[in-house]
């Protein structure tokens, strides 16, 4: 039972509610505004200087998907841990109640029948009591013979789960030293990319963020997070439930979730509902779907059947640059919805904007 369970001995500093505070912080942190201080080359002209934030906020991204596959396997870890903690307590508890047992018959066999059976019958003044105590200690010893094969195999069984605890507690400490690696990084590219930013002119500033999808430019509901469709001029579906030359229902209300999504913050290893990355935004459409894709991009492109860019219809997702590390959800007309990175709301993007990887369709 779940009451004998010892107190964990380790420290789970990748335990969801701390992971969720720190993606939060991380998330304010990212959104910061980019009129701080330049600390940004001069001699960088704003092409230059853009062309560099974009490599950063790739890289970061690249570095975020890191994250959210080590993360997935610490979680499961986590939980794996806890499951073997629980059973090893089980385990254990039967095992002292058979080593107990035990005990108690090795006291009554010692009581009942501790001389030699012949001596025993020779000296007792009353046959029949030795006769019934003989039978009673041969049943004992039957009953003492069970249980210490019991006991081997108990005591077989929890060293067993003691070492598999062992060694995915020594995984899942891993994967937390690597997170925390992936964190720094993805940290420091970040920092790094509003630094280039603080160094231009409030102008300059201003048309990379309408360029990029910071600002106003961006298309979609005037209150972020509202799952209310698009009107006809951006193309969304026209009711909200369904996405025009989608393959599928599910598919269409993939794409209705992720117009719903439009305005809502980047966040570095989020999936929703306040705040998304961008593989965690294509997996929070299709589970809105009923469909479970996986964590990454680097895996869910291998979640579906792969299609060309030329078979390309809404809910299908679109994959960019050589290492699968951007994911968009296409809704047609050569557009998708993204998440883009830090300081960029999730929106409406030509799928010509990046290079192009590959796209597969999940249902």
């Amino acid at each position: 039972m779940a009451s004998h369970r010892k107190p964990k001995q380790r420290n789970l500093t990748g335990s969801r509610s701390r992971t969720a505070a720190t993606l939060a912080i991380a998330g304010a942190a990212s959104v910061t505004t980019l009129t701080e201080p330049g600390h940004a080359d001069p001699q960088l002209t704003a092409a230059q200087a853009q062309a560099k934030v974009d490599r950063l906020y790739q890289e970061a991204e690249t570095a975020t998907e890191g994250y959210n596959g080590v993360k997935e396997k610490a979680d499961a870890a986590d939980a794996r841990v806890g499951r073997l903690q629980d059973e090893l307590a089980r385990r254990t508890a039967r095992l002292n109640t058979t080593r107990n047992r035990l005990g108690y018959l090795a006291t009554a066999q010692y009581r009942s029948g501790g001389i030699d059976p012949a001596m025993q019958l020779a000296l007792d003044s009353r046959p029949d009591d030795y006769l019934e105590r003989a039978g009673f200690v041969d049943r004992m010893s039957s009953r003492q013979a069970a249980d210490l094969h019991t006991l081997t195999a108990q005591q077989r069984q929890v060293e067993q789960l003691r070492q598999e605890a062992d060694g995915t507690l020594a995984g899942l400490r891993d994967s937390q030293r690597r997170l925390a690696a992936h964190r720094r990084t993805i940290e420091a590219k970040l920092d790094a990319a509003r630094k280039v930013l603080s160094g231009l002119s409030a102008a300059e500033r201003a048309r990379i963020a309408a360029q990029d999808g910071t600002g106003a430019a961006h298309t979609g509901p005037s209150t972020p997070g509202v799952n209310r469709p698009p009107g006809a001029a951006d193309g969304g579906p026209s009711d909200g439930t369904a996405a025009p030359g989608a393959p599928s229902a599910r598919a269409a209300r993939a794409v209705s979730f992720a117009y719903g999504a439009l305005g809502m913050p980047y966040v570095w290893g989020a999936t929703g509902p306040s705040g998304y990355d961008c593989s965690g935004l294509t997996q929070a459409a299709w589970h809105a779907a009923g469909v479970a894709l996986p964590r990454t991009t680097y895996t869910q492109i291998n979640a579906g059947a792969r299609i060309t860019k030329s078979q390309l219809r809404p809910g299908d997702l679109v994959f960019f640059y050589s290492g699968i590390s951007h994911v968009g959800i296409y809704i047609g007309n050569g557009r998708m919805i993204h998440a883009p990175h830090s300081g960029a709301p999730v929106r409406i993007a030509p799928i010509d904007q990046m290079p192009f990887a590959g796209a597969t369709r999940p249902v």
